[in-house]
């Protein structure tokens, strides 16, 4: 292939992200949201995070922003990175172990953390049953948890009204 059409092929794919493209010796992964919304729920990071309301409660949501503009991808990685040994232990603890992403699987979703209509899709339809039950689990901890902070004898607004 002629030397000028390579680097603009290369750089068009990459910018319409129909397949990964390479340049200066690196692998850029497709960037597929599609993907990543299912992978978002298959491999557990809705327990922890939501989008849409739907998810846990322990992480930041990862709701998709468009005030703040494009995400750097690399810096959503080096926020993981950042924030790892927290994450590896919610992992183990509510998952049973650390999960397994690999680098084409965590641009997929990057990808859906950042697409406003990939996200708007998104529904409890897209939850494993087996990731669901979790999210269950802790919805039920969370409520048994806000009655045992609320001992005080002064009903709430909402309390004793029928």
């Amino acid at each position: 292939m002629n030397t000028y059409i390579r680097p603009i092929a290369m750089a068009s794919a990459f910018l319409l992200g129909g397949m990964a493209a390479q340049a200066q010796g690196l692998l850029m992964p497709d960037f597929d949201a599609e993907l990543g919304r299912e992978l978002y729920a298959s491999k557990g990071c809705v327990v922890c995070h939501s989008v849409n309301g739907i998810g846990g409660i322990d992480a930041p949501a990862l709701d998709y922003d468009p005030a703040q503009g494009p995400m750097d991808p690399f810096d959503f990685a080096a926020k993981m990175w950042r924030g790892a040994e927290v994450m590896i232990y919610m992992q183990q603890d509510e998952l049973g172990g650390q999960i397994e992403i690999t680098g084409p699987e965590l641009a997929a979703i990057i990808a859906f953390a950042h697409d406003p209509a990939e996200q708007a899709k998104f529904s409890m339809d897209d939850v494993p049953e087996e990731i669901a039950d979790m999210l269950h689990e802790a919805d039920d901890e969370h409520q048994d948890e806000e009655a045992d902070a609320d001992h005080d004898d002064t009903p709430d607004a909402d309390e004793g009204h029928d």
